[in-house]
């Protein structure tokens, strides 16, 4: 089973090559995020024609969240529980496990961005980044198999960081956020590329500005975490640069698990 998350900065810009891309690929779970556009312009046809079903939340001009799959989901959620929000961050649904197994529960976020340590925004992040921990204690109680996707818009570690001098204090990088992502894994989830890679230098955004990409001058901010019980089937874990390098790319690229049932 691929399960993969991808920030893909409008999909209507994207489209045909996120359609590409899976054709080539196949993956059985692809979670996006910055869908930018409603629920009613959502294209259900061009991943139909792929033979994928589609659960979409989304809104006009910014954020939207969908899990794009094999099979259809059950029991979709597209609200993060306890939280009235009107923007669309957050979508969970069940996936059929192979053999029978019990189902996967995958969740698929678009962290606040938090624009800066003094802003309001980044008390908005902290408390729906609050609200998230406490839904993955919920599901996680009833779940064993899970997996948590998205743009956290927080890198884990200096690991994650291309020039920590340059990014001390500021957003994605405050001690403050790790801190809060630390607590979110404390429920039972874990940094499944980690696992695989425990070295640094590896990054899913670039910023477009400057010649970021080329120069490797990124973060790692897009992450999957694994359930325990999902970590013991992981098989592998890698960032695909392969979209980032085309024409008109998103900043993000995307980020693969391959779990063995």
């Amino acid at each position: 089973m691929n399960i993969v998350t991808w920030n893909v900065n409008s999909l209507r810009v994207r489209l045909e090559s996120v359609q590409e891309w899976v054709r080539q690929n196949q993956p059985d779970l692809l979670c996006l995020q910055e869908l930018k556009m409603p629920d009613d312009e959502f294209p259900h046809d061009a991943f139909a024609d792929l033979g994928y079903h589609c659960a979409v939340t989304g809104q006009k001009t910014y954020n939207g969240v969908a899990i794009i799959s094999k099979q259809p989901l059950q029991n979709v959620v597209c609200d993060l529980p306890g939280l009235d929000d009107p923007q669309r961050r957050f979508i969970a649904g069940d996936y059929p496990a192979p053999g029978g197994d019990s189902p996967l529960r995958i969740i698929n976020v678009y962290v606040p961005n938090g624009q800066s340590p003094d802003s309001d925004k980044f008390d908005y992040k902290r408390g729906w980044l609050k609200h998230l921990r406490q839904t993955i204690r919920e599901y996680l109680r009833s779940a064993d198999n899970l997996v948590l996707v998205g743009d956290f818009n927080i890198t884990p570690s200096w690991l994650d960081v291309h020039d920590p001098t340059k990014w001390q204090g500021k957003i994605h990088c405050t001690d403050t956020e790790r801190l809060i992502l630390q607590t979110l894994l404390s429920e039972g989830v874990y940094d499944t590329y980690r696992l695989f890679e425990p070295g640094g230098d590896r990054f899913s955004w670039w910023d477009y500005r400057g010649d970021n990409y080329s120069r490797n001058e990124g973060l790692r901010i897009d992450l999957i975490l694994s359930s325990s019980a999902m970590l013991d089937r992981a098989q592998d874990c890698r960032i695909d640069e392969t979209p980032r390098q085309q024409e008109r790319p998103s900043d993000h690229t995307p980020v693969v698990a391959t779990y063995q049932f």
